[in-house]
């Protein structure tokens, strides 16, 4: 017994070094991850807040050497970003409302364990899931309804995704069908069991849902850019991505008119990184306030009881 007792105490050390080791390995790479994710961030705010001639020289990381907001004040005073901030807003509410709310119709009808044809409807949303028709049939499709050059372009093509659908399915599928069944009982129809049983009891789910659809909004240049030829109806994020692959955007900030008194402290690189700024701030102040129904959602259909 003593032996056995001294064997059980040399594996405890032993296990316990071992989770230490682990322990400090795990530790340094997350902190690792953590610095390489913030420090660009970091970097982009510090050159963003100094002045343009002076970033020039380099040497900046995540501290402005002379603070000036002289970049902030010409990307605010440009009428095509400010008009591009207003699309970007527009389309990203519009379309995110819609879509949470048409997603979760859809997943509520194929939820139901009476609906006819269910079975084929979900192999044809897992079709639609691995294969598309391509670009330029996409293409002729947006034209052939009249959707080129028209603000809807931005919403009505991703108001339903197959994905969005199936993990909404999956939420709906863990209510309690007999929550239906006594609100039916009750004199309620398939809408007010939808808009007051399943909606309130979703909020992870369409927190999840609605965080996805509007970062896809807020981040979407390609469709700025290749179907919409208006420039009064490109995002924000199509007139960035021109910023940011061409000079010539930043050339007619440089030489337009009423900004000739602080063109000699302005560059293009400063102008860039004040315009990424103004263009993913928003988003990233919105995400801590769904944070909690974020982390619930996310782990929808890992575990199976």
């Amino acid at each position: 017994m003593k032996v056995s007792k001294k064997n059980n105490n040399n594996d405890f050390i032993k296990r316990s070094f071992l989770e230490k080791v682990f322990s400090v390995i795990n530790l340094t790479i997350l902190i690792l991850l953590v610095i390489s994710i913030i420090y660009p961030m970091l970097n982009i705010l510090a050159l963003s807040f100094n002045e343009g001639k002076d970033a020039m020289r380099g040497g900046i990381h995540i501290w402005p050497r002379v603070w000036s907001l002289e970049n902030y004040k010409e990307v605010f005073s440009d009428d095509r970003i400010i008009n591009g901030y207003k699309i970007t807003i527009a389309r990203t509410v519009i379309g995110t409302i819609t879509s949470v709310y048409l997603t979760a119709m859809a997943a509520f009808v194929l939820r139901s364990k009476t609906i006819p044809g269910k079975s084929a409807m979900s192999i044809f949303l897992l079709i639609t899931m691995l294969f598309s028709g391509g670009t330029i049939p996409y293409y002729m499709l947006l034209k052939n309804v009249g959707l080129l050059n028209n603000f809807w372009v931005y919403v009505i093509p991703s108001l339903y995704s197959a994905w969005n659908i199936v993990v909404m399915r999956t939420f709906f599928q863990g209510i309690s069908y007999s929550l239906e069944e006594s609100a039916k009982l009750d004199g309620c129809n398939d809408f007010m069991i939808f808009t007051k049983i399943y909606l309130p009891l979703s909020k992870p789910v369409i927190a999840v849902i609605a965080l996805f659809n509007g970062v896809a909004h807020w981040n979407d240049w390609f469709s700025g850019a290749y179907y919409v030829t208006n420039k009064d109806l490109q995002p924000v994020q199509t007139i960035l991505q021109e910023m940011l692959t061409e000079a010539q955007r930043i050339n007619e900030l440089i030489q337009s008119g009423g900004a000739q008194s602080v063109t000699r402290t302005l560059t293009g690189e400063s102008l860039k990184m004040a315009t990424i700024v103004v263009s993913t701030a928003p988003i990233i102040m919105i995400y801590p306030f769904i944070q909690k129904y974020f982390a619930k959602g996310i782990m929808i259909g890992a575990v199976k009881e």
